[in-house]
């Protein structure tokens, strides 16, 4: 397997070899999916509160007499049944929202991914990426001249003036190679490595 290499201005120069392992598998969809959706799972936190029959306010006398009525009989106005009373199984602010998914599974998704990227041409290897100061403008000129808008630029050590630089770039991203993760190798049109993240690619996920 071979990907393209790309030099400053966005030209391609050569083709750099790739294990097949990591950027040439199948695509499979149904475990992206597993994958993307567990990712998202794991980073929800349990921010919502209900109260349940004994935690809301209410009375404890009884609302109307048990027999003569031709109503359901009822003992207080908390009853989950009743407008106002307590949820049955109320959220709670400890909610556990993760889903378990094994290393392997999640190392064949992010290969599955890679591989798409690759086979669409969305794929492109640099050999390295830096910026002499943390400058946004910069950082923009340069992803222009290189024919990107929508990048993800992954390197194998984040540069502070790297992602200084594109903290104000809505559309452009810079992470390590070992914090990419697959929401944000689908979320971008285009993913941009630099060589030495390439590597660490082929050592994280083989």
């Amino acid at each position: 397997m071979e990907l393209k290499l790309i030099d400053q201005q966005g030209q391609s120069t050569a083709n750099v070899a790739v294990t097949d392992a990591v950027f040439g598998r199948d695509y499979n969809e149904a475990l992206v999916h597993q994958v993307v959706t567990a990712y998202l799972a794991n980073g929800r936190s349990g921010t919502r509160a209900q109260k349940d029959r004994g935690e809301v306010r209410h009375s404890t006398k009884k609302p109307f007499n048990q027999k003569g009525t031709g109503r359901a009989r009822a003992g207080m106005t908390s009853s989950p049944l009743w407008r106002g009373g307590g949820r049955i199984f109320p959220n709670r602010p400890d909610e556990n929202f993760s889903h378990k998914l094994n290393k392997k599974m999640y190392r064949a998704g992010v290969c599955s991914i890679l591989s798409q990227l690759a086979r669409e041409g969305r794929l492109a290897v640099v050999d390295t990426f830096t910026l002499d100061a943390p400058k946004t403008k910069l950082l923009a000129q340069k992803v222009k001249s290189m024919g990107f808008d929508n990048v993800l630029i992954i390197t194998d050590a984040v540069d502070e003036n790297l992602w200084l630089s594109s903290r104000n770039l809505p559309n452009v991203n810079v992470v390590a190679a070992a914090n990419a993760d697959p929401v944000s190798l689908i979320r971008h049109a285009n993913i941009l490595l630099t060589k030495t993240a390439m590597a660490k690619f082929e050592e994280l996920l083989k």
